[in-house]
């Protein structure tokens, strides 16, 4: 089913919205659309939102749980718009967000669902997941010269830090279990990249709620949904495997030419398995039985 945009989903489109999870796929461009939403189908979403600009077409055969809606998705920090329009529509649902050409793994997702995972998360008291985006990239850029290719995808095996998190509005007291992450392409090449971009922690993985709001940073009014952990022990954390960072890097003017190949020492072929990424310690388990 097609919504002609934001307004008329949130005046028509709560009725399909019953039953979670539901992954909203926010389509910048053409890149990868069906592989896209064929692997986030294959991890179990009840129900997909696409939101794409009207000119993207979207593969002919789709189950009707793909709903569409237009919008401007190449307007600045468009995600934002677009999550906090649909959070209001499905409160108590698990969602989760991400963009064309990026594909979510979560831990022993060869046998068991999204949906299983995330009613497990439920029961340790969490309302959120905090998922790592792990740059993904073409190993020949002269095959493949906007850097995404699922036969030849490659990840940095290591280079990833934490730093603690500060409080703007408390003197830049570090926030309680809340850290910032950083890693892959926007590290090694962060002179292309704005510093408020850096990050690479998303929470990708929520719980609506009346008057959750998903701000640029990719964090929640609610301080809780911005935490790694509960108080008490680890909990599972997922990874978003994006060729976004790559395709970008590649098509801006400013960078394309600086970029000769993204490959490094540290470079590892991606297996497209969720235990390679567990073994990297781009995910963990937590206290998962």
């Amino acid at each position: 089913m097609r919504f002609t945009s934001l307004t008329d989903f949130a005046a028509r489109g709560a009725v399909f919205l019953a039953k979670g999870p539901v992954a909203i796929i926010i389509l910048e461009d053409a890149v990868e659309v069906e592989s896209t939403l064929r692997h986030h189908l294959d991890r179990g979403f009840r129900t997909l939102i696409v939101v794409a600009l009207p000119e993207i077409a979207l593969p002919q055969e789709l189950p009707a749980s793909v709903l569409r809606v237009d919008h401007n998705t190449k307007a600045t920090d468009a995600f934002v718009t677009i999550v906090n329009a649909i959070i209001p529509l499905c409160p108590g649902l698990w969602l989760y967000y991400g963009f064309n050409a990026e594909y979510l793994f979560h831990p022993f997702g060869e046998t068991r669902s999204v949906g299983e995972m995330l009613a497990f998360h439920a029961e340790e008291r969490r309302d959120a997941m905090l998922t790592y985006v792990v740059d993904v990239y073409a190993g020949d850029l002269d095959a493949h010269p906007n850097a995404v290719s699922l036969d030849d995808a490659w990840l940095d095996k290591s280079g990833y830090y934490a730093q603690a998190r500060g409080d703007a509005e408390n003197g830049w007291k570090p926030l309680e279990r809340q850290l910032d992450f950083f890693g892959g392409l926007r590290w090694r090449y962060e002179e292309h990249i704005p510093w408020k971009k850096r990050k690479i922690d998303r929470i990708s993985l929520f719980r609506a709620k009346p008057g959750l709001i998903l701000r640029a940073d990719h964090t929640f009014n609610d301080p809780e949904y911005n935490t790694y952990a509960c108080p008490w022990h680890h909990n599972l954390t997922a990874a978003v495997c994006s060729f976004r960072t790559a395709k970008a890097l590649k098509a801006n003017p400013g960078s394309r030419c600086e970029v000769g190949d993204f490959k490094w020492r540290n470079s590892t072929a991606f297996t497209w398995q969720p235990q390679q990424l567990l073994d990297l310690g781009l995910m963990e388990t937590g206290q998962w039985f």
